[in-house]
């Protein structure tokens, strides 16, 4: 047991807690640039890690009432098909002498960098999509249940691939596509389907070898107490002295793995 992969883990869950920014975002290139962890293993672990600490998120928001299950299977539907078959060409890749460090470094970097965009204009996201719902064409609003599990599968490659993704992106679609619901029920659906899509892109790496037990149950034991500090503390703290910080640091990291 290392302590400080815990503290780093209670460190990341006190900024998951505080400003609601899925975790990969912030452990993958943590363990990456900090500890030296070869980019797959650190994107593998960094997956069950996520799909670990959102779980409890599915149960208290499912409570609430603040889960749309038929939006969360739409996503599903793309997501979890996408999620297999890209684990599946990153094993047969690795088996026929290819090596993915590149790859998925390359795509870190991309869903960083759009991460930290949506981060920046979250608000501007949402008023444009309310703004033109209405004048949308009829044929457009039509296909939404389309354009849902077209972005599930976007999601299931690129959260497989990089381990970000499930969150602040996953978040900004749904409130480009579905701009009329309630920003907790967008929150809701968006952990509820991250769990699933974490969890067997999660799982993907663990059949490569490409992830570290010993690490994760190490980040679990500090992230866990780190995200319910964070939860308090946050409500104290203005959203918009966090979120554009965090959105700028994020960009940077992004920049660094495509340069």
């Amino acid at each position: 047991m290392d302590w400080t992969y815990t503290l780093s883990g209670l460190g990341v869950g006190f900024l998951i807690g505080l400003t609601g920014v899925g975790g990969g975002a912030l452990m993958t290139p943590l363990l990456i640039f900090v500890y030296g962890i070869p980019s797959a293993i650190a994107v593998g672990t960094d997956l069950l890690f996520a799909a670990v600490t959102k779980a409890g998120g599915v149960w208290s928001h499912n409570r609430r009432g603040n889960i749309e299950w038929r939006i969360m299977g739409l996503l599903s539907l793309g997501s979890v098909p996408a999620a297999l078959l890209t684990s599946l060409f990153l094993h047969r890749s690795r088996q026929g002498g290819f090596d993915p460090e590149a790859l998925i470094n390359f795509s870190l970097g991309i869903a960083l960098v759009l991460t930290s965009l949506v981060l920046f204009n979250r608000h501007h996201i949402q008023a444009f999509a309310q703004k033109h719902l209405d004048k949308a064409p009829v044929w457009l609003r039509d296909i939404r249940n389309a354009l849902t599990v077209l972005a599930g599968i976007i999601l299931g490659v690129l959260v497989t691939l990089s381990s970000v993704g499930a969150g602040a992106l996953g978040a900004a679609i749904l409130t480009f596509l579905y701009p009329r619901l309630p920003t907790m029920r967008i929150v809701g659906t968006d952990i509820a389907h991250a769990v699933p899509l974490t969890a067997i892109a999660g799982l993907g790496h663990f059949n490569m070898g490409s992830v570290d037990l010993s690490l994760l149950s190490s980040l679990l034991m500090g992230s866990l107490p780190g995200i319910y500090l964070g939860s308090n503390v946050g409500a104290s703290i203005p959203e918009k002295i966090t979120r554009p910080i965090l959105a700028t640091a994020i960009l940077f990291i992004g920049v660094n793995f495509l340069l």
